[in-house]
C-alpha cells in the first residue's frame, strides 16, 4: 500500500451528507476518505447555515453586485471563518479537511460571486498569514479576520501578470523602517472592500523567481487606491477590483516571510487554492446533478417523465461520471495534502479535471431544463457564467498541463 495513502492524523473540530438523491443518503453508506463522521456532521450543521442564511438572499445580493460585510460576521459567529485556524488565535481548532467541507458545501449557496469573496478571505489570503507570519502578524490581521472584523485579499495578478508571477512588476523600493510601494494589481477578489491586502512585490530589480517578497498592505495607508470595481462575466456578487499603490509607505514589520522568498509562499498557496476550487467545482456538480435528476423524473412531456428519453437518460450518466471522477481525483489530491504529503501532482490533476468538468454539467443541466434554468432554477443560469472561471483562475488549463508534464518527467 503506498503509504501516503495511510489516514490522516490532522486534528478534528466539528462531520454527514444530508439525505438526497445521489448519492445514496450519508446513513446508508460510510463517509468517503479522508472524510470520517465528524466531518459529516459538519456538513450538514454548514448546509443547514448556508440553506438559511446565504441561499435566500443570492439572486438579491447578484442583482446589486455586493454583498454585506454583515455575511463575514455571521459566518465568524457560526465558527466558519476560522475552522483550520488554532484555538489560540479564535479558530476552531480543527484540520484542512473540516475547511474542505466547508469550501465544498458552500458551492450550494447559489452565487458563485459570495462563494468566491467567503473563499478568497479564509482560503487564499489568511493562509499565508497563518503559516508565514510572525506572532504579532497573527495577531494584527488573522485574529480580527477569524472574527470578520477585518477582510482579507490576495494580491498577486497584475494587468501584464497572471499565471507567470515571475513577471510581476509591483515595486518595493527599500527605505528607512519599511518599503515605499508602487503599482497597481487586477481582478483582486474582495479588493473593494479588504482591510489589508497580501500583496506580492518585486524587492530587487530584477524580480523573478528570486527577488519576490510578500507585504501586508493596509487599506488606511496613503497612496492606497481601488481604482475601480470590475464588471465581470460571472461572479457578480464579490467585489473584485482594480488596485493601485502610488508610494505607498509600507512598514518593515508587515513583511510576511523572508524577503525575497515570496516565489516560494506563492506554490505553498497555490496547491490549497486548486484544492479548493476542485472542491468547490466538486460541490457545485453535486448540487447540480441532484437539482437536474429530480427535474429529470418530475417533468413529464407527452405524458412521460423526460428521465426516460434515452437522450436525457444519457446525460445525467455523463453528468454522474463527471462527478465520481471528479470527486475520486480531488479527494485523493486532499487525503495527500491534509496529511502532509508533496501532492502537487494529484491536485494538479484534481483542478485540472474539475473546472471544465463542472462547467459542462452545468450547462448540459440547463440542457435539459430546456432552457427554462433560468425560470425554474436561476442558480443554473449563473452556474454556467460562474463556473467558467474555473479553467483560467488558479491556473489555466494550459498551465495546468505544464505543471502535470514537469511531474511526468515530461
Amino acid at each position: 500500500m503506498d503509504p501516503r495513502l495511510r489516514p490522516p492524523t490532522a486534528p478534528s473540530a466539528i462531520a454527514a451528507r444530508p439525505e438526497t438523491t445521489f448519492p445514496p443518503p450519508a446513513q446508508t453508506r460510510r463517509p468517503a476518505p479522508p472524510f470520517a463522521g465528524e466531518h459529516e456532521d459538519l456538513r450538514t450543521t454548514v448546509r443547514r447555515f448556508i440553506e438559511d442564511q446565504l441561499r435566500p438572499h443570492a439572486t438579491r445580493w447578484e442583482d446589486e453586485r455586493w454583498f454585506p460585510d454583515e455575511v463575514f460576521h455571521r459566518l465568524a459567529r457560526a465558527g466558519y471563518l476560522g475552522l483550520k485556524y488554532p484555538r489560540e488565535l479564535g479558530g476552531e481548532g480543527g484540520g484542512y479537511l473540516h475547511d474542505a467541507v466547508f469550501v465544498e458545501e458552500l458551492s450550494r449557496c447559489g452565487s458563485g460571486g459570495l462563494a468566491a469573496g467567503i473563499g478568497a478571505h479564509t482560503g487564499i489570503a489568511t493562509p499565508p498569514i497563518w503559516k508565514f507570519g510572525t506572532e504579532d502578524q497573527k495577531r494584527r490581521f488573522l485574529v480580527p479576520a477569524i472574527t470578520g472584523e477585518k477582510v482579507a485579499a490576495l494580491g498577486i495578478t497584475e494587468p501584464g501578470a497572471g499565471s507567470d508571477v515571475a513577471g510581476i512588476r509591483t515595486h518595493a523600493r527599500r527605505v528607512d523602517g519599511g518599503y515605499v510601494v508602487n503599482g497597481s494589481k487586477t481582478f483582486i477578489t474582495n479588493g473593494a472592500r479588504c482591510a489589508y491586502v497580501v500583496t506580492a512585490v518585486k524587492t530587487t530589480d530584477e524580480g523573478g523567481h528570486g527577488g519576490l517578497s510578500f507585504l501586508v498592505i493596509e487599506r488606511e495607508s496613503e497612496g492606497f487606491t481601488v481604482s475601480r470595481k470590475l464588471e465581470k462575466m460571472g461572479w457578480h456578487a464579490s467585489d473584485t477590483a482594480e488596485l493601485a499603490f502610488d508610494d505607498v509607505y509600507v512598514p518593515e514589520e508587515n513583511l510576511l516571510g523572508e524577503e525575497n522568498r515570496g516565489f516560494y509562499l506563492i506554490m505553498a498557496n497555490f496547491q490549497w487554492e486548486r484544492l479548493l476550487m476542485a472542491l468547490g467545482a466538486v460541490g457545485s456538480m453535486q448540487a447540480t446533478f441532484e437539482l437536474t435528476l429530480a427535474f429529470a423524473l418530475e417533468r413529464e412531456v407527452c405524458g412521460r417523465p423526460i428521465a426516460r428519453r434515452q437522450a436525457v437518460r444519457h446525460e445525467l450518466a455523463e453528468m454522474a461520471l463527471k462527478l465520481e471522477t471528479g470527486r475520486a481525483a480531488t479527494y485523493n489530491a486532499l487525503h495527500l495534502f491534509a496529511a502532509g504529503h508533496d501532492a502537487v501532482k494529484e491536485v494538479t490533476i484534481a483542478k485540472l479535471k474539475t473546472q471544465r468538468d463542472a462547467f459542462e454539467v452545468a450547462d448540459a443541466a440547463l440542457q435539459i431544463y430546456a432552457g427554462t434554468g433560468g425560470v425554474r432554477a436561476p442558480e443554473l443560469e449563473r452556474a454556467v457564467r460562474d463556473l467558467r472561471l474555473g479553467p483560467i483562475g488558479g491556473g489555466t488549463d494550459e498551465i495546468m498541463k505544464e505543471i502535470l508534464g514537469k511531474q511526468l518527467g515530461l
